[in-house]
């Protein structure tokens, strides 16, 4: 059984806990850094960017985090989680700092504002049927680096995102009961 940590500063952790528990990974908040050390595999959840950037480095977690992906640690950012994996950011503050990782360019907010929310259906390269995707003032990507393999796209623009072991999507995967992004990030992690 995986042990995967769920960055627990700020955002969606309760969700993203539940889903991986249902697929039986021994899930848990990570606010720590010794708590990361324990991690196989991590999940940065949707959030605000900025606040999550702003509260790793205040509880020592951004330079850990950034070792650990580094040198090899599966990581699934969903919506902020993309933001704070992306090399590089469009739209967000002068000085906002990522873990980095992932040879991306991602726009902040690039589907709007709140009330610009949606869902749709999306095809998921790996995955039969289409996924049910909630975007909610959510990223795209804007460029990608070779080594990165778009898994899916919404209004011509990547929104989910494989380099690796690193796993990304401008959507929340974990706001209903589809579990097979979360499964495809749990075939990145060592058994």
């Amino acid at each position: 059984m995986p042990a995967i940590g769920v960055f627990a500063l700020q955002g969606d952790v309760r969700e993203h806990l539940h889903a991986l528990t249902e697929l039986g990974a021994d899930a848990f908040a990570v606010r720590r850094p010794e708590e990361l050390e324990r991690c196989d595999g991590l999940v940065v959840p949707g959030g605000e960017s900025t606040t999550m950037w702003k509260l790793a480095r205040t509880f020592d977690l951004l330079e850990p985090m950034r070792a650990r992906i580094k040198a090899g640690m599966p990581a699934l950012g969903t919506c902020a989680g993309m933001i704070m994996l992306a090399d590089r950011i469009v739209g967000g503050m002068p000085d906002q700092e990522t873990v980095g990782g992932l040879d991306v360019t991602v726009r902040r907010n690039a589907f709007g504002r709140q009330v610009d929310s949606f869902e749709t259906q999306l095809a998921v390269v790996g995955l039969d049927d289409p996924v049910h995707a909630v975007f909610i003032r959510a990223p795209w990507v804007e460029q990608t680096g070779p080594d990165v393999e778009v898994l899916a796209s919404a209004m011509d623009h990547p929104v989910a995102v494989r380099q690796g072991r690193l796993l990304a999507t401008s959507f929340h995967p974990e706001v209903d009961g589809d579990r097979r992004i979360h499964r495809l990030f749990l075939d990145l992690v060592p058994g």
